[in-house]
């Protein structure tokens, strides 16, 4: 039986289009770097959930998760990247695309990814949504919590560390929910500071526009890098793969544990 979950992950993609590459000063490991890029596979849930949508496109090319105005280019870590999180030029000297350029990436890129969506919390029987990302394990230089040390877990709805709403504000999930959820993270990372609510990443566009427009509760999910990444060098990348793919069960088991628990509770048509 499939779970009424709707997996969207947004930051997954590694893909650099080359009339976007050769614009760019970034190496091809520094790109990688500072993608999502296992999120694919940590979040994919195949078969046991009614709806999944990510891309291959970088962030690096386009953010997904970040709003479309102000237009580009007036934010540097807005949709179109020009610094990274820790400062450095994403375009090489005069090669930073212009606005009719970057209107053309978001035709192709951006709005089909929130207009499907749309069409699947439209078409499947969805109750809950999760925005996947992952997290580094403590804050770079041009991040609010740079240098400070991140929690294995952190589940956001854009509320305050308890979840609950913020003076002129409202949640993208209700309190009682996330908390609710937070108490399954716990029972699997039980140490002191290992599941946080709202920090550092309280949630994303995504989260908030979609909530906004359908009023499906949204949860922005950030799993900590530092339980799968390769520490050094004698670590390999096959070691980091099956740590992915042990994560990745113990996520499911999480979020259908969550659900089941919940559930019977809530109308079948609130």
């Amino acid at each position: 039986m499939k779970h009424p979950f709707l997996i969207s992950i947004p930051h997954g993609g590694i893909e650099v289009p080359e009339v976007v590459r050769r614009r760019m000063a970034l190496t091809d490991r520094e790109l990688l770097w500072y993608s999502d890029p296992a999120t694919r596979t940590l979040f994919d849930f195949g078969q046991s959930v009614e709806a999944i949508i990510d891309t291959p496109v970088s962030r690096m090319v386009v953010d997904l998760n970040r709003p479309p105005l102000p237009l580009p280019l007036r934010d540097p870590d807005g949709i179109i990247k020009l610094r990274t999180i820790d400062g450095r030029s994403v375009y090489l000297p005069g090669q930073t695309p212009d606005l009719p350029l970057i209107h053309r990436w978001m035709i192709q890129w951006y709005f089909p990814y929130h207009q499907r969506i749309d069409e699947l919390i439209d078409t499947c029987p969805v109750r809950i949504a999760f925005d996947c990302h992952s997290m580094l394990p403590q804050g770079s230089q041009e991040q609010s919590d740079a240098g400070k040390k991140r929690p294995l877990i952190c589940l956001g709805n854009y509320g305050d560390a308890e979840g609950n709403a913020r003076p002129g504000s409202i949640t993208t999930c209700p309190p009682e929910w996330i908390c609710r959820l937070a108490g399954e993270f716990k029972k699997e990372f039980p140490g002191q500071g290992d599941v946080a609510l709202n920090t550092p990443f309280s949630g994303g566009f995504v989260a908030n526009a979609h909530y906004w427009r359908k009023g499906i509760p949204w949860v922005q999910i950030e799993v900590n890098r530092a339980l799968y990444e390769r520490t050094s060098h004698e670590d390999n990348a096959d070691a980091e793969h099956e740590r992915i793919l042990a994560l990745r069960e113990t996520v499911w088991k999480i979020l259908a544990r969550f659900w089941d628990g919940i559930s019977p509770g809530i109308p079948a048509d609130p």
